[in-house]
């Protein structure tokens, strides 16, 4: 039987030593594997191609001979004459996931606001107008002590159904709205100039 002596035992505690401080070193040194980077929440968004407007028609389009189409699979809106399209518009439909749907049919602008509030959604603000609470509902959240509701602007307003319109909202990249059509801050009023009250609106799916 071979007996083990103390220098044998302290060489190989030096030799486990030397190992696990190498493995460190390495891992210091970055000659490891690296994790991926995180990347950033707005890199995870799907970007829509920006608007398009066909400045050829500009002079032809008049709320007289305008329709408009909305597509909600491909998030977007069509101000049109006849077949040819004027503006080709990114939007930002309701999200179906959270139960606000956009209806699709044959519909037509019932109403114009340039200045519309929501009768809904919005905020509680005291006296001085400071929000209090953001994100409310008129239907489901009660209005702290002091406080009353304002609701939300939706400026350039087209109305389409009774709690559904076109009008200036954020757009995520993705259907994102409680049911309305949102469109771009510099497209909302050009759509609103070029359509009445009886313009067809034809939301698709």
């Amino acid at each position: 039987m071979r007996i083990v002596g103390p220098s044998h035992i302290l060489l190989a505690a030096i030799s486990i030593f030397s190992i696990l401080l190498g493995q460190g070193a390495s891992a210091q040194t970055g000659s490891g594997p690296k994790p991926a980077p995180m990347r950033k929440a707005t890199d995870l968004i799907h970007r829509q191609d920006p608007p398009k407007i066909n400045k050829a028609l500009e002079a032809a389009v008049n709320p007289d001979n305008s329709h408009v189409v909305i597509s909600i699979s491909k998030q977007r809106a069509y101000l049109m004459t006849g077949n040819q399209i004027y503006i080709d518009s990114p939007v930002s439909s309701g999200n179906n996931r959270t139960g606000h749907y956009t209806p699709t049919g044959h519909f037509h602008v019932q109403e114009k606001d340039p200045n519309h509030h929501s009768s809904l959604y919005g905020n509680f603000v005291d006296g001085s107008g400071r929000t209090v609470r953001s994100g409310v509902s008129s239907n489901a959240d009660s209005a702290p002590s002091g406080t009353h509701f304002a609701g939300a602007p939706m400026k350039w307003f087209c109305r389409i159904t009774e709690g559904v319109g076109m009008h200036v909202g954020i757009l995520p990249g993705y259907a994102a709205s409680h049911g309305c059509v949102r469109l771009p801050a510099e497209i909302a009023p050009l759509i609103y100039q070029k359509v009445r009250v009886g313009t067809t609106v034809d939301i698709e799916p």
